[in-house]
């Protein structure tokens, strides 16, 4: 499964990467990841104009696109477009952040599952030394 990730170097510029979360087959029930601790989880709505100019990330954090999709800007110049059902790690949680904005002229929902600072994740340990 893609995820795409946002994170600073270590000039406080935010940049994009991606990576892979390995699935097993579990028959039946379909393919699942390994598991990941997780510290909680927040849903949101937000209006149909929603705008939100250069920000940092407030924790490391999963965003999981419910509905609606999203442009996010990183200080480097790079704009990318995520749609519904795609999903976005945070780690700008410091230096010039992102910005981010509406695709469609719509509410869009959203869940935020927060994860430690300091969780290991196996599937970005080759990637350490971006960030």
């Amino acid at each position: 499964m893609k995820i795409t990730r946002v994170f600073s170097d270590l000039e406080g510029e935010s940049h994009f990467d991606e990576f892979e979360v390995p699935l097993h087959d579990r028959g039946a029930i379909g393919r699942l990841s390994d598991e990941l601790p997780v510290r909680s989880i927040r849903f949101r709505l937000n209006d149909s104009g929603y705008d939100y100019d250069w920000h940092v990330a407030p924790h490391r954090q999963f965003v999981l696109l419910i509905d609606g999709g999203i442009e996010v800007e990183t200080s480097d110049g790079e704009t990318r477009r995520l749609k519904s059902g795609e999903i976005l790690l945070l780690e700008d949680t410091s230096g010039r952040g992102h910005r981010t904005r509406n695709l469609e002229v719509r509410e869009r929902r959203s869940a935020f599952v927060v994860i430690d600072e300091n969780q290991l994740m196996p599937w970005l340990d080759n990637r350490s030394e971006k960030s």
